[in-house]
């Protein structure tokens, strides 16, 4: 089966990449492996993170890319594949998985969007900083150590009280 993807370059992508077993939080426990596949990859394949939060099973992230490229696909498989080779093997794998030789932290796929417009990013730069509450991890975003809100805050684009009543309701400043 052939997925259609968005193949815009220059353009602004929000991704949500999920490990394959969810109950699973491989990537808190090895948060400086994750690390480095990304900092390996936006050497070698540039690209600005413009929002990030990694949760124990799933990341999401907001990516722009250089003006004369839209190949997200190779990054996202070069970031899981780095990550995979850092960890230990433990995982259980599929048939399918084991004959094709591969590991079994990662789901094969993953959820792309192409940012449309300011609002639409702000949107999502919301939703990135409020998911470690949405998801019970902390009871502030800001109490969160694996997030760009920090980054945020030190640029002044965010309050640390953003969100901090729970509600979500924060507004990206940018």
């Amino acid at each position: 089966m052939r997925y259609r993807r968005a193949n815009v370059a220059g353009a602004t992508y929000f991704f949500t990449v999920n490990l394959a077993e969810r109950q699973s939080s491989l990537l808190v426990e090895h948060i400086d492996a994750l690390r480095e596949a990304l900092r390996r990859v936006r050497h070698a394949h540039p690209f600005r993170i413009e929002a990030m939060v990694v949760l124990p099973n799933h990341l999401h992230a907001l990516w722009t890319l250089p003006a004369d490229d839209a190949d997200f696909a190779t990054r996202w498989m070069l970031i899981k594949a780095g990550f995979a080779r850092q960890i230990r093997p433990t995982e259980s794998r599929s048939p399918s998985r084991a004959a094709k030789g591969e590991r079994g932290i990662w789901q094969r796929r993953y959820w792309e969007h192409l940012i449309r417009d300011q609002d639409d990013l702000a949107r999502h730069v919301d939703y990135i900083h409020f998911n470690p509450v949405k998801h019970g991890l902390a009871m502030r975003a800001v109490e969160w150590p694996y997030s760009s809100i920090h980054r945020y805050i030190r640029l002044g684009l965010l309050s640390a009280e953003w969100a901090s009543d729970g509600s979500g309701e924060g507004r990206f400043a940018g």
